[in-house]
């Protein structure tokens, strides 16, 4: 058996720094996802206290809608730079409007996942989807690569 130097596998390893982007994305956007679904038709549970579904054109119902629809097209990577923009502000308002009134640390107002995901979907809307997404197939230029 043959050992590869280090400097070797750590240059491989880079290699795959686009498609683990894609994971990175894929796996986010299947969570956030169910985020929505929740709060639009009670799957897999139901909003708080009573189990059923944010009210029809409530801020949280629309946010669901929104989690929802922006996180499956996040999820195939189609239209990944606005649709990430928008979802990135989702978080923000959702952050300071309903969280950080309760506290300024995100540990204690529970806004952690607010926080992580508005950064992530920032991310997203500058560096693309990866190579593995339907925007990838149709062509769209891609920021990092």
């Amino acid at each position: 058996m043959t050992t590869r130097p280090a400097s070797e596998v750590a240059a491989e390893w880079k290699s795959w720094a686009p498609q683990l982007r894609s994971v990175l994305r894929i796996m986010a956007a299947a969570m956030y996802i169910v985020a929505g679904t929740i709060k639009v038709f009670a799957f897999p549970i139901g909003v708080p206290p009573d189990g059923g579904t944010s009210p029809v054109l409530s801020q949280a119902w629309i946010g669901g809608v929104l989690e929802v629809v922006g996180g499956s097209l996040l999820f195939v990577g189609l239209f990944t730079r606005p649709v990430a923009f928008v979802l990135s502000g989702e978080m923000a308002v959702a952050y300071f409007q309903y969280l950080f009134p309760q506290s300024f640390w995100p540990h204690v107002n529970m806004g952690m996942p607010a926080v992580l995901y508005c950064f992530l979907w920032l991310y997203y809307s500058a560096a693309g989807p990866g190579p593995w997404s339907l925007d990838a197939l149709r062509g769209k230029p891609r920021a990092i690569d």
